[in-house]
């Protein structure tokens, strides 16, 4: 049985893809997402990386409303959400990891200032606070995921936290 708990965060978790606070989750969500995170770091929705990362939030969208959208109306309600892509995903966190990389994927590379092909904390933060994070609950998770040697978060790392975070019921 899911707890009434874990039904609050996820809750949460889906107004956090709700960008725009109408009950739904749609196409335009995940868009709005990518202009945020296009103005907070410099670039256009027509360069390469505003490219990749348009294309990389469509399939996400596209990933999700699969799972999720079970009346097929291009949107995902919460009781969807809750009740399909939740479960869904928690049965297979593989399948959410793989649907959300080549998002994040291009997130990393939009926000990556030096190319290493990992974020700082610093530029985690900026990205979590620009999705709508808190900053101090984005840099205590950006912390916590950042290795203690280079201080960097790898984007295997950010892919499977990003997973748990919307999987795991603890």
């Amino acid at each position: 049985m899911v707890s009434t708990d874990y039904e609050r965060r996820i809750a949460a978790r889906f107004a956090g893809f709700d960008q725009d606070g109408n009950g739904h989750i749609d196409r335009e969500d995940f868009n709005a997402a990518v202009r945020a995170l296009l103005t907070e770091f410099g670039a256009t929705a027509r360069c390469d990386k505003g490219q990749a990362l348009y294309a990389g939030a469509e399939a996400f969208w596209q990933g999700m409303a699969g799972i999720a959208d079970r009346d097929g109306d291009q949107r995902i309600t919460r009781e969807e959400f809750l009740g399909g892509a939740v479960k869904r995903l928690r049965d297979n966190p593989e399948r959410f990891a793989e649907i959300a990389r080549p998002f994040l994927h291009a997130v990393r590379d939009l926000a990556d200032a030096d190319a290493d092909g990992a974020l700082t904390v610093a530029e985690t933060v900026r990205v979590l606070r620009v999705l709508g994070v808190p900053e101090e609950a984005g840099r205590a998770a950006a912390e916590s995921l950042a290795d203690p040697v280079s201080g960097t978060v790898a984007e295997s790392v950010a892919v499977r936290a990003f997973a748990d975070y919307f999987t795991v019921p603890e």
